[in-house]
């Protein structure tokens, strides 16, 4: 019985082999974990992020596996370059069967201290870059008459509860949101009779750059001393949990997978 288990997610994730996946915020950290691995599984992977040089850098440590990483230079919280975006995949590739919404970031500022200009960058990419991307990847899918696709949102712990760290509080208001949008979706595709299916995943403390550009710690060295102090889990940790998703079977919704070290408290 356990050796079938261990064989059942590659002979599922066969599926995907050949088809598209869009992921945001490819450039590093998660995003740059789950880009690997589904080359890795065959697929064709648009790697979007601000950074072109880290993109182009990865998509060429990639070359000889079973897929491709396309990397595209976008900036999220502009919608006329996510619609271009979304018009080169289809120009070039035919459309998006896997929308992997990724890309996130917080300032470090507390509620009090935060300003107008900083909360409207934290919505324009933590929930309308996601909302649009998720829009127009169910358009392409259903302009190709794809009904088993997938919209993944990488989310957060922090959007299932609120830490007395009140650096990140506006952060979580903006996970908290993107909780409600993928309830919200999954009425919606539910309602449509659709058979594409929307999943999150909310990892707890995950050791990537995201404290260190957020200036949660004062540089790397800092960063990495936190991860090591807290216990933390890998952006591959992740990415198998993506896997997973991916790899259940089509009658399966797996709505959100709450993931954390053993070692948090919160």
């Amino acid at each position: 019985m356990r050796e079938t288990l261990l064989f059942e997610i590659p002979v599922r994730m066969e599926r995907w082999s050949g088809r598209v996946a869009l992921v945001t915020g490819a450039s590093m950290g998660i995003g740059a974990s789950v880009a690997r691995r589904l080359v890795a599984e065959g697929m064709k992977v648009v790697g979007a992020a601000r950074s072109i040089d880290k993109l182009q850098a990865l998509a060429s440590e990639l070359k000889g596996q079973r897929g491709t990483l396309i990397p595209i230079k976008c900036d999220l919280t502009k919608d006329e370059e996510v619609l271009a975006m979304f018009a080169k995949i289809k120009k070039d590739l035919g459309g998006v069967d896997v929308c992997i919404n990724n890309a996130g970031f917080t300032h470090n500022k507390s509620l009090l201290e935060g300003s107008p200009k900083e909360w409207r960058e934290m919505m324009d990419l933590n929930v309308v870059a996601l909302c649009l991307c998720t829009r127009e990847s169910i358009a392409s899918m259903r302009e190709r008459g794809v009904d088993d696709g997938h919209i993944i949102h990488i989310s957060s712990f922090s959007g299932h509860r609120v830490t007395p760290n009140k650096a990140v509080h506006f952060y979580s208001a903006t996970k908290f949101a993107v909780t409600a949008l993928t309830e919200g979706l999954r009425q919606e595709l539910r309602e449509a009779n659709s058979n594409i299916r929307i999943s999150a995943i909310s990892p707890g403390l995950v050791e990537t750059e995201f404290i260190a550009n957020a200036r949660l710690a004062e540089d790397a060295n800092a960063a990495k001393k936190f991860y090591k102090e807290r216990g933390s889990l890998s952006a591959d940790d992740i990415t198998a949990t993506l896997v997973h998703i991916l790899s259940a079977p089509p009658h399966v919704q797996i709505h959100d997978v709450l993931i954390r070290p053993i070692t948090q408290a919160l």
